[in-house]
């Protein structure tokens, strides 16, 4: 479940929590398919394999914008054997983790971001308590703008960045992260959107609105008339 869709669940649990700024403008999660697919509309004859968190998440967005069936759907272990076996399985995946792992081991994949066909919830946002953000907004803010520095500074020269996370995890090599960077850059996720206009960070109530109407709309949220409290614009326009 994205921090968007998991601040509106606790809002409606009692725990006041608030989204500060959204640091990608689209959630990163998608299918990766086979290379006959040409975009989300040819998966009805396909399997598509899900995990637990996507069932609560993106799958019944996807389910009901193309009349998909659960029978279609096998749970995903985040093991790529059962992709590679059968070129009628779909699988979710990120961008820079799952096709890579693909194109490695020589298969011809394609990597569709839902977010491209309209899923709406941001990715990697920044949350706090409601609280937190009344009593201390300096700090909010200063916690905001370091943040959004720090990744701009990163995807211009991932280097020192990349050192460290070698160092936290030495799974993740040069041509992997290498791969993930221009996967971030291409598809635009920290500077498109909303941030090509009005700079890194931005929300707007428009994309809010939409997911919550997403979420009731699917079933995973009841009507909710304080949705508006699970983000603020403040520590964005201070930007």
């Amino acid at each position: 479940m994205g921090k968007d869709f998991q601040v509106l669940s606790a809002l409606e649990q009692g725990i006041p929590m608030t989204t500060v700024a959204a640091v990608f403008q689209k959630d990163p999660q998608g299918m990766m398919t086979h290379d006959d697919v040409k975009g989300l509309s040819d998966l009805k004859d396909k399997t598509i394999l899900v995990a637990s968190s996507g069932r609560t998440s993106w799958w019944p967005w996807l389910q009901k914008k193309y009349s998909l069936k659960e029978e279609q759907t096998r749970p995903y272990t985040f093991n790529l054997q059962p992709f590679f076996a059968d070129k009628n399985v779909a699988q979710q995946g990120f961008p820079g983790s799952e096709p890579f792992s693909a194109e490695k081991a020589g298969q011809k994949v394609k990597f569709f971001v839902f977010a491209d066909d309209g899923y709406p919830p941001y990715g990697n946002t920044i949350v706090t308590m409601q609280k937190t953000a009344k009593e201390k907004p300096e700090m909010v803010q200063r916690f905001v703008k370091a943040t959004l520095e720090g990744w701009k500074s990163y995807l211009a020269n991932p280097a020192a960045g990349n050192a460290l996370i070698k160092q936290d995890n030495p799974k993740m090599d040069d041509e992997l992260l290498a791969y993930s960077v221009k996967q971030m850059k291409d598809m635009k996720f920290f500077d498109g959107g909303d941030a090509a206009k009005m700079g890194p960070g931005a929300m707007t109530d428009a994309r809010w609105k939409s997911t919550y109407e997403l979420m009731v709309g699917t079933g995973l949220l009841k009507p909710n008339a304080n949705w508006q409290q699970a983000y603020t614009l403040q520590f964005i326009k201070a930007q």
